[in-house]
């Protein structure tokens, strides 16, 4: 948590599954946060690996 606004999740995986977003989309419903970020570091690319996630129930 980034000051109360921003949920980051980091993993280190191969690819990043369906089950990983549900798990930061989830984090944001119980906290009434707008956004988040999933960071995969088993990436070629930084930017590759980053996922901007937004709750919708705001």
């Amino acid at each position: 948590m980034i000051e109360r606004k921003v949920v980051i999740e980091i993993k280190s995986v191969e690819s990043l599954n369906e089950i990983h977003i549900a798990q930061v989309l989830t984090y944001l419903k119980l906290s009434n946060w707008k956004l988040g970020l999933l960071i995969n570091f088993n990436s070629v690319l930084f930017k590759n690996g980053v996922k901007r996630l937004i709750n919708g129930t705001i």
